[in-house]
């Protein structure tokens, strides 16, 4: 069984990232206009993830050809997230806009598990996880609307 701190902690660390993204793509787009948000954003993700890949002689970014056509379009789904998040933060705060975003990664992400898509392992959609998801939208309903 794999140890639940690294796990917590890379989690953790990947929702602060995000949570410091959306204020930080939001002041550029606030400054700038929110496809230069979206486009200096993903240029500088782009140039710290070359950097590695220099050091690993390019790794396996040869093959991207063997991937599917619309795993590609991953790039084009961080250009939605980004845009809505830029949009989002100056209308109705930081807060409200991460747990919009993040209410839509868990539906999304029950109905991916239910279906086992993209290979992902079949978890069914049961009552507990229909009830914790309804708790969550109450949740988004209260923090949005407040």
């Amino acid at each position: 069984m794999t140890a639940i701190i690294p796990i917590i902690f890379i989690g953790l660390c990947g929702g602060i990232a995000i949570g410091l993204q959306g204020p930080f793509s939001s002041l550029i787009g606030q400054r700038l206009g929110i496809w230069e948000a979206v486009f200096i954003i993903h240029l500088g993700g782009a140039i710290a993830a070359l950097v590695p890949l220099v050091f690993m002689g390019g790794g396996k970014l040869a093959q991207w050809h063997s991937l599917p056509w619309y795993i590609l379009c991953g790039g084009l789904l961080g250009l939605v997230v980004v845009g809505a998040i830029s949009y989002l933060i100056p209308i109705i705060g930081a807060a409200q806009a991460m747990v919009l975003v993040v209410a839509g990664q868990l539906f999304t992400g029950a109905i991916l598990d239910h279906f086992g898509a993209f290979g992902l392992a079949t978890k069914p959609i049961e009552l507990s996880r229909v009830l914790g998801l309804s708790l969550v939208f109450v949740g988004v309903w209260i923090t949005v609307k407040a």
